[in-house]
């Protein structure tokens, strides 16, 4: 059997918040490498069916092979969550029963150096979960004025030092071009004082700077925005929608989005706290530590 290199996150809890015994239609918004969806088809009764959304070519393609035992009960878009709207028409399917978005990028992207998602180890500073777009974290980096980088990090990656980050890749960019992962995490390394690095054992330093770039290029807060003004009307009534986050920008954003949603009286919260890994699977799945989980069931049309 192909070893696919990635564990999904909180299936339990999955599970059991979106109820898939039930259910007929499901949509997972970030199929990554099929592990969620294949959990949910194994839950759900032989005449359910799912519609797996995902950026990444590549990752469709793994987890068609991974569900291939589902046959035609399973069909794939390479397309943005944001668009869910869009899918759906062209799925032919008129609302979802259950409706999943894990917010986290799959173990492969980030263990793939040509991706530049990670300074693990050096690759080209890409960070384009879309091959095809043309925004680059390079052009960035090379491009963007002082000031408007130091907002983007500040903003995107909760980056204390946004100020002196960016000042040293501008004056490191007018020496050379920054093209790779390695030359930019050497960069923020050098732009962090000592004691700063010190206060956070265990973290890079470049972390937060690469959480942003990766969020800008990829336009994840505006299309989780999209995402979650479109879920209204993508639910059927007693349908149930669950968004994992793993930063603090997007449980915000989930949070005060349902929030809202719920106070028009036409849904129901399910979780009024996110759930979280369990002790035994932060253990052994470390990616799950940061991970949020958040559900939502619409009740009136």
């Amino acid at each position: 059997m192909e070893d696919f290199g990635h564990t999904p996150v909180m299936v339990d809890e999955v599970l059991g918040l979106l109820g898939p015994a039930s259910r007929l239609v499901i949509v997972d918004c970030t199929a990554g490498l099929g592990g969620h969806s294949d959990a949910l088809l194994r839950a759900a009764s032989e005449r359910a069916r799912a519609v797996l959304i995902d950026l990444d070519e590549a990752n469709l393609r793994r987890a068609r092979r991974r569900l291939e035992g589902f046959g035609t009960r399973v069909r794939y878009f390479q397309a943005n969550f944001g668009d869910v709207r869009d899918v759906l028409v062209e799925a032919d399917v008129s609302h979802a029963d259950c409706l999943l978005a894990d917010l986290g990028v799959a173990s492969s992207q980030l263990d793939d150096p040509e991706r530049g998602l990670s300074f693990q180890a050096s690759g080209p500073l890409d960070m384009r979960l879309d091959r095809s777009q043309g925004l680059t974290a390079a052009t960035i980096v090379n491009t963007y004025g002082e000031r408007e980088l130091a907002d983007l990090i500040y903003a995107y990656g909760e980056e204390r030092l946004s100020r002196r980050i960016a000042r040293a890749i501008v004056y490191e960019r007018e020496k050379n071009s920054i093209e790779t992962t390695g030359c930019l995490a050497d960069i923020v390394l050098s732009a962090v004082p000592a004691m700063a690095r010190k206060s956070r054992v265990g973290v890079h330093p470049a972390t937060r700077t690469f959480q942003a770039l990766r969020i800008a290029v990829n336009r994840e807060m505006d299309n989780l925005e999209r995402l979650l003004a479109a879920l209204p009307d993508v639910l059927a009534v007693g349908g149930r929608a669950a968004i994992i986050s793993f930063h603090s920008l997007e449980d915000r954003m989930v949070k005060q989005a349902f929030a809202k949603w719920e106070s028009t009286g036409l849904a129901r919260l399910l979780t009024k706290k996110p759930l979280q890994a369990s002790e035994t699977e932060s253990r052994d799945n470390p990616r799950s530590r940061s991970a949020k989980l958040r559900g939502i069931e619409k009740t009136q049309g």
